[in-house]
């Protein structure tokens, strides 16, 4: 039988992860999964993906499937190393991005600061235009006014136009219009509209929406040409497909087209594969935890449903108001808290761990590349739970005069022993990873005591027992191949496009009929699209629908499925009910008001060969045969224990572990507290019993 390679690459901030898999086209089975790891290479991450291609010795004329997921997007902002950009809006609104909105992240933060722009206000240019909430056009377009702004771009420097007039979502013609006559009179600068990117009202959010689209848009299509040119040289002759943050793939055309809709590309991957774990061990009600090198993310997943919002916060702090992001993706929560994360006292003498983070170059201080900042993998070291001469399962040996000498720079400061600086910033990276985990549950009316903490990434498994005994969750999950598990879960994605249609109706009964149609608009659509980038009909387009719907006189919104199928009173009852179920979970009370349907979003998958978690063979070998030794290890809220090191690999079903113990694998270690029990399933997933 012939044997295809499907493989997916995860570049995150600070490693480069691979996962691989041999599948039979004709029977589907699948052999054994496969993965390696390697040091990132910024900024130029294309290389990273070439190095662990290397690594793993794969033959790319044998791949068959390549799936990619970055952190490339993201960076660019948060670095601000996007183009220069400008924006071209309607008369009367050139100061959007400045007013922005008033709202703060917390009311009384007197260090509050509002966000800056990212066009300065001198590239803020205005046409004379308007069309109403309802599509009707008001005031002609004055197309004329276009040639003398692009004339003045081009003098600035502009290297990408965002385009955002007023109601655009719901009539577009204006923003085509400006956008054929920009690329007329200037062919080779970016140019992005607003309804190309969003359909969905609230003009600040879209157009900030769009001009951080059109910000790294260049940076998106660069990196994108170069991995794609790349991937031909070593034998890849299939297109790729990109990872996006709405938990599904798609092709790079279509990443190019929406740079910022691969705005989460790697962390969406990691939740979408924690679902697919609890259809296999009988979960349905997650909270998935993704501990990295420079970031932590966590999402819940309730009843076996992963949440897709179309509207998030990037850099939001208390003291910053971040700046709205309107595209589908997942309900990712996101903190700069990882194995890289650095700790630094502040001018009043108080200790914090990250946001910034040490990264791939120069690293911990235990790399011995010149590090001279302690970071939370540098306190995992002094503390006995990772294994210097097992550091990166082997690779390099860990520097500690230099993770000391960082602690002691610290402990200088703050009167403090190097043994007390390293428990401190190991119960800091743990309280850093409760607040957002509080946020995707108790903060949305979910008892986190009722869902099971999957825990992955390189340093899931060091923190997830003691961040779940504080929420008290009594089961973590830390599965097969945690390390390397968001790549996983891109092999566990299918082809996904959102479309989401800002169109408010009153929704009753007689309305039925106008609310199908729009979502049969929609689907047609999506059949179009799907048509273009030569998906044949036949391969099954599933669609799912949801509402935004609100009780009349409200500003905010609930996501609610909506039924599928033709109009009926019936549909339209169901989707009431099950607003008002959500709303009172959520709000904790319902009101008599009318419901209104504000956005139509419509999902669109083609579903495509994944893995399955395959069930371990036991040997019947004893547990006492995976044992590679014991050491001192500091388990911080429960003191200092001898403690036994179990190799992970030589784990089988059934294995039952006391703690304090530590399971060692190449690329990570699990940490089990000296109250808690681990035990193995049949998949080889690691169970601990939260005391």
């Amino acid at each position: 039988m012939e044997q295809k390679i499907r493989i997916a690459t995860d570049v995150g901030g600070t490693f480069t992860d691979l996962v691989y898999f041999n599948i039979d086209d004709t029977t589907g089975d699948v052999t054994g999964v496969q993965t390696a790891k390697v040091n990132s290479t910024p900024p130029h991450f294309e290389h990273g993906v070439l190095d662990v291609l290397t690594k793993a010795g794969l033959k790319m004329s044998q791949c068959q499937f390549f799936v990619h997921g970055t952190t490339a997007v993201i960076n660019a902002i948060t670095e601000r190393k996007g183009a220069k950009t400008a924006l071209i809006t309607t008369r009367g609104f050139r100061d959007i991005l400045e007013i922005a909105r008033g709202n703060r992240p917390a009311l009384f933060n007197f260090r509050y600061q509002k966000p800056k722009p990212m066009v300065p206000r001198y590239l803020c240019q205005v046409v004379t235009e308007r069309v109403d909430h309802k599509g009707k056009v008001i005031m002609p377009l004055k197309n004329d006014e276009v040639p003398p702004i692009v004339e003045y771009f081009r003098q600035e420097g502009v290297e990408a136009i965002a385009l955002c007039f007023l109601h655009a979502y719901a009539n577009p013609t204006h923003e085509r219009a400006v956008e054929d006559r920009v690329r007329e009179l200037w062919p080779e600068v970016t140019v992005l509209s607003s309804h190309a990117v969003t359909r969905e009202w609230r003009e600040y959010e879209r157009c900030n929406t769009v001009v951080l689209s059109a910000y790294i848009s260049q940076l998106t299509r660069s990196y994108l040409s170069s991995l794609e040119e790349r991937l031909a040289t070593v034998g890849f002759s299939h297109r790729p497909f990109i990872m996006r943050s709405n938990g599904g793939i798609d092709t790079i055309k279509r990443a190019e087209a929406e740079p910022i809709s691969i705005i989460e590309s790697g962390p969406a991957s990691g939740v979408l594969g924690a679902a697919v774990l609890g259809e296999h061990i009988g979960v349905q009600n997650i909270i998935a935890l993704d501990v990295g090198g420079t970031t932590a993310k966590c999402s819940l997943i309730d009843g076996g449903k992963v949440r897709v919002v179309t509207q998030y916060m990037i850099e939001q702090t208390p003291q910053y108001a971040g700046y709205p992001v309107m595209v589908p993706g997942l309900d990712i929560v996101e903190i700069g808290q990882g194995g890289g994360s650095i700790a630094w006292v502040d001018e009043h003498g108080g200790l914090h761990v990250g946001p910034k983070s040490a990264g791939a170059i120069p690293g911990p201080a235990a790399y011995g590349r010149g590090g001279l900042d302690f970071t939370t993998t540098d306190a995992n070291l002094l503390t006995g739970r990772i294994d210097p001469d097992y550091f990166l399962g082997g690779e390099i040996r860990a520097d500690m005069d230099a993770a000391r000498s960082a602690a002691q720079r610290l402990g200088d400061l703050l009167g403090l022993s190097v043994e007390e600086i390293a428990r401190g910033v190991i119960r800091f990276a743990n309280d850093n990873m409760v607040n957002p985990l509080k946020l995707v549950s108790l903060n949305r009316g979910y008892d986190p005591r009722d869902f099971v903490l999957v825990a992955f990434g390189g340093g899931g498994g060091m923190h997830a027992a003691a961040v779940a005994k504080e929420l008290n969750i009594a089961r973590v999950v830390v599965p097969v191949n945690c390390a390397v598990f968001a790549a996983l879960g891109m092999l566990m994605s299918d082809q996904r496009r959102d479309y989401v249609q800002t169109n408010v109706s009153r929704l009753e009964q007689d309305a039925a009929n106008e609310v199908f149609e729009i979502y049969n608009n929609l689907e047609d659509k999506a059949q179009a699209d799907f048509a273009k980038d030569s998906v044949a009909a036949d391969t099954g387009i599933a669609f799912e629908r949801f509402a935004d719907m609100r009780y009349q006189g409200q500003e905010n919104v609930v996501k609610v499925p909506f039924p599928p199928g033709s109009a009926s009173a019936e549909s339209v009852n169901t989707a009431i009910d099950s607003f008002t179920r959500i709303h009172e979970r959520e709000y904790t009370y319902t009101l008599d008001n009318p419901v209104e349907l504000v956005n139509f979003h419509l999902v669109a998958i083609q579903r495509v060969a994944k893995p399955v978690f395959l069930k371990v063979r036991k040997s019947g070998r004893p547990v006492t045969e995976a044992l590679r030794g014991s050491r001192l290890v500091d388990f911080v809220e429960e003191d200092v224990h001898e403690t036994l090191i179990y190799e992970r690999a030589l784990l089988e079903p059934d294995h039952i572990i006391e703690g304090p113990a530590v399971v060692e694998e190449p690329d990570t270690i699990v940490v089990v507290q000296p109250s808690n029990r681990l035990t193995v399933d049949e998949y080889g997933n690691l169970n601990i019993e939260v005391a």
